[in-house]
């Protein structure tokens, strides 16, 4: 009885050192080490776990953010996600009067597409507006326009924008304080990596690194 008990602990001893190895040799870049282990176990035993997002947020197993959305771009145009299959999309949500944190967070978008070069080409970069009352698509075109030339802005009426923030649980709120003439837009801050399949792939903190957001799309992009 002991022995088998030495030979079944010495089979799963080997059985784990073989997938540390398949996790070493099988990682993607900008993936960690534990990432790709719990990504491979889930693989051998038909689970899903969180996608890697290195630099950012890793996500609880079981949440899924984004998905469908019908808005409308800096052309005027009618847009969903169908529109975008295929690409990945950097999508931030935030307004063109934010007088800081915005401009910071899609600086930091725009980095990290110029980082990633030729591989940036199947990278949308996009801000949805959580202020549809005052960005119109004429605002929005002249906005996005100063920070990457393929930067899309993304807009539409209140329940539509309400209805996007909601499927990537953004929270947002108007803000009237008693020193300004004009409002301003209280609201979560964070960069989603979301691929093809509209679901997102990576969450980035505030101010995380635009190398750091290269690396972990480089990662996704090699993955498909």
């Amino acid at each position: 009885m002991l022995q088998a008990v030495r030979i079944l602990a010495l089979l799963v001893l080997l059985a784990l050192g073989a997938l540390w190895g398949w996790a070493w040799l099988g990682r993607g870049e900008g993936e960690g080490l534990a990432d790709s282990f719990a990504r491979r176990a889930a693989t051998l035993f038909g689970h899903d776990v969180p996608a890697p997002s290195a630099g950012g947020v890793q996500m609880p197993q079981g949440l899924v953010l984004g998905g469908p959305f019908s808005l409308v771009d800096q052309t005027g145009r009618s847009v969903t996600e169908a529109d975008f299959a295929g690409r990945f999309l950097l999508v931030y949500f935030g307004f063109t009067y934010c007088p800081d944190v915005c401009p910071t967070e899609l600086g930091i978008i725009a980095a990290a597409i110029d980082l990633l070069e030729g591989q940036g080409e199947r990278v949308v970069p996009a801000l949805i507006t959580i202020d549809p009352e005052r960005d119109t698509p004429a605002v929005l075109a002249d906005y996005v326009s100063r920070f990457h030339p393929r930067m899309i802005g993304l807009t539409g009426t209140a329940e539509q924008v309400a209805a996007a923030a909601r499927a990537y649980r953004v929270f947002y709120a108007k803000v009237q304080r008693p020193e300004m003439t004009q409002y301003l837009m209280d609201h979560s801050s964070f960069i989603y990596l979301v691929g093809p399949d509209a679901r997102v792939r990576a969450l980035f903190r505030p101010e995380t690194a635009p190398e750091a957001i290269a690396q972990a799309v480089r990662g996704q992009l090699r993955g498909g």
